[in-house]
């Protein structure tokens, strides 16, 4: 779908100064397990919600390409906000599957809403009043906390007693929030558990998850990135969540190595203009050959990212095999920065464990994120291979 112009800017041009605001209180973000509600108003402001909310509801109607540069900006300087905000990004999309008066609820007061959730199904639904009633618990619910509306996805019975799996839009004055978040890294995410106990959902707050999986809204939902940002149903076809879902997680965890490599760049040429002959330490070499290594590793790792960004900002329809070679190249790319920021961390020296050095915070938000069970290589492999691959009867 062709990209619209929009006079608003993106959100890049303010990413650096969202950046140095959360480096500055992430040790108290850590400590709390929440981010400071001054950083959660600037990613607001930046415009992390409103970005691919439909032109029609007051938003960009964006594309995956911008996100690149603006979320690896902040990742730098702290991944957890830079996840938030992806998920702000991320879940803002998918509320635009919404019927359009659900649309119409959630940006009633304009499209900068916090909207957070989960796709793991651990609900269920009962038809009840024209909608249904819904009771579940989702842990590792990011920024719920700070949020306005959640989306999760529940197992729906339908009429006729069949199930099916559908996302459900609720209210923060709707759920409860159980503080239960306490991964070593990305703790400032504040991903805790939200529950919800026999709630009435309207039938225009929910939509098949299948519309999601399949980048094609059905009725009269308008979803953007490549699915009708102008409020309709655009003719070009819809982005299927797991061609952009991995980019969600991926690219925090790019910003946080580019972070990583530039601190550790530093504390190398500060080594180097030190040197001493006949004093003991690794030499040059060893410095080189880390900052060689790993700079490839992370810059291969963003050229794979921006491949993914640009197939879901094409406007033509995405294949099954371009679909699955995105999840592939996720998991790689989780797999070569987990390798790069390692590397550095460890060439790092004692200085560089400490508790005082951001590169530490670096390494352990880095290996946090890599446990998300979307970047794990051994079945994005089989889905790819099952595309690449393809065994038919006759094959075996």
């Amino acid at each position: 779908m062709p990209q619209q112009t929009q006079s608003a800017p993106e959100p890049a041009l303010t990413a650096r100064e969202v950046g140095v605001l959360a480096a500055d209180r992430a040790e108290a973000a850590e400590a709390v397990r929440s981010l400071d509600p001054d950083v959660v108003r600037a990613l607001l402001d930046a415009g992390f919600a409103r970005h691919f909310v439909p032109v029609a509801h007051g938003g960009h109607g964006g594309g995956f390409g911008a996100l690149t540069d603006a979320v690896t900006t902040i990742g730098a300087s702290c991944p957890a906000t830079a996840w938030c905000a992806s998920i702000a990004l991320s879940l803002s999309r998918m509320a635009g599957f919404l019927p359009e008066e659900g649309r119409k609820r959630i940006w009633q007061d304009g499209p900068d809403v916090l909207v957070v959730g989960s796709v793991s199904p651990r609900g269920r639904a009962l038809p009840a009043d024209g909608g249904w009633r819904l009771t579940g618990t989702w842990p590792y619910v990011s920024a719920v906390e700070h949020s306005d509306w959640a989306l999760v996805l529940g197992l729906a019975k339908t009429p006729d007693a069949a199930s099916e799996r559908r996302i459900f839009a609720i209210p923060r004055s709707a759920y409860a929030i159980d503080r239960t978040w306490s991964d070593i890294g990305m703790r400032a995410s504040g991903s805790h558990t939200l529950t919800v106990d026999d709630l009435h959902v309207p039938a225009e707050m929910s939509f098949p998850v299948d519309d999601l999986m399949t980048g094609r809204p059905s009725a009269d939902g308008s979803a953007s990135g490549g699915a009708g940002g102008d409020g309709a149903v655009a003719a070009a076809p819809g982005v299927p969540l797991a061609a952009v879902n991995g980019l969600f997680f991926c690219l925090p965890m790019l910003g946080a190595a580019e972070g990583a490599l530039a601190h550790w760049s530093a504390y190398a040429q500060d080594r180097l203009r030190a040197e001493r002959p006949g004093v003991p330490g690794p030499g040059r070499s060893f410095y080189e050959e880390t900052l060689a290594r790993a700079g490839g590793e992370i810059d291969a790792a963003r050229l794979l990212l921006e491949r993914i960004s640009a197939v879901a900002d094409s406007g033509r329809e995405i294949t099954a095999l371009e679909t699955a070679r995105a999840q592939r190249d996720c998991a790689l790319v989780a797999d070569l920065l987990v390798g790069a920021v390692d590397r550095l961390f460890r060439a790092s020296g004692t200085a560089g464990h400490s508790e005082s050095s951001p590169l530490q915070r670096l390494w352990r938000d880095v290996h946090s994120a890599a446990g998300h069970i979307v970047l794990q290589f051994g079945p994005n492999a089989s889905a790819y291979a099952a595309q690449a691959l393809p065994v038919g009867p006759s094959d075996r």
